[in-house]
């Protein structure tokens, strides 16, 4: 066995502090999180209560928590459903060369490299332009796509890179449709990676910022509720707010984590 040396310790005490740095702001917000009816925004406690927790989802004086919390889940679901049935149809079709394939491809990754705010402020000038008045659910919708479905369509791109399409000719010669050869052989094998996209296509729409800044209207969404709250004077309920995000996303990515590794055991042994 390898004895512990200098570069062992060095490189131990170099994971501890990463860890402590990653770690440490969230545990902050979660302990003060619980902070007592007269508890302030920093430490020593003042007491233990729910009372913050409680506190979300009603009218804040500076913020409406409950409405923007809403806002951002409801516009992340549906880009998350868009994104996988885009993306799916994206990678689908490029399976197959078509006129203008490296041009469409090169036009919807190329949102990647341009700031998102110049998208946001874009996306913002042509709903003015065109006298409709921006919102959550159309020009924040359009914006959140510009981030999401780049990545959907690159690693639908990987996905299909590796399937062995040898399947779907053995499905075709025992007599299934395209239809459901896509339906029974192709859904099936590559769903863990329609789960991923869709996870990753929530992630993103869930804590975006910058490209909803501009095109959200005056219905904010979470981000732009809590940056609001930083400029104002604020309360333990904007920690209680970010405990009760941290661990519903936890929950999401791990329920989500479950999904696909069901879904690509039951694929195996059928």
């Amino acid at each position: 066995m390898e004895k512990s040396g200098p570069r062992h310790w060095a490189l131990l005490a170099f994971f501890g502090l990463f860890v402590i740095f990653l770690y440490g702001p969230t545990s902050t917000i979660m302990i003060l999180s619980f902070q007592g009816p007269d508890g302030g925004l920093t430490f020593p406690m003042r007491g233990v209560s729910m009372r913050w927790f409680a506190n979300l989802f009603e009218a804040q004086m500076v913020g409406d928590f409950g409405g923007s919390l809403t806002r951002s889940l409801s516009l992340a679901l549906v880009v998350m459903g868009l994104t996988v049935l885009i993306s799916l149809s994206a990678g689908l079709a490029f399976r197959r060369k078509f006129f203008g394939a490296t041009v469409l491809f090169y036009l919807t990754i190329s949102s990647l490299i341009v700031p998102s705010i110049l998208i946001s402020l874009g996306i913002g000038l042509m709903f003015n332009e065109a006298d409709i008045q921006p919102s959550w659910y159309t020009s924040a919708l359009g914006a959140h796509l510009t981030w999401t479905l780049p990545f959907g369509v690159l690693i639908m791109f990987a996905v299909f890179n590796r399937f062995d399409h040898r399947l779907e000719e053995a499905a075709r010669d025992l007599g299934a449709s395209p239809w459901q050869s896509l339906r029974f052989v192709v859904l099936p094998l590559i769903a863990p990676s329609l789960v991923g996209v869709g996870l990753f296509g929530f992630s993103l729409s869930y804590d975006e910022f910058a490209r909803t800044l501009l095109t959200a209207g005056s219905d904010n969404t979470l981000p732009l509720e809590i940056f609001a709250m930083t400029t104002n004077a604020t309360t333990p309920v904007l920690y209680a707010l970010g405990t009760l995000t941290t661990l519903f996303s936890l929950g999401i990515v791990v329920g989500v984590t479950v999904l696909a590794l069901a879904m690509r055991r039951r694929a195996r042994v059928a």
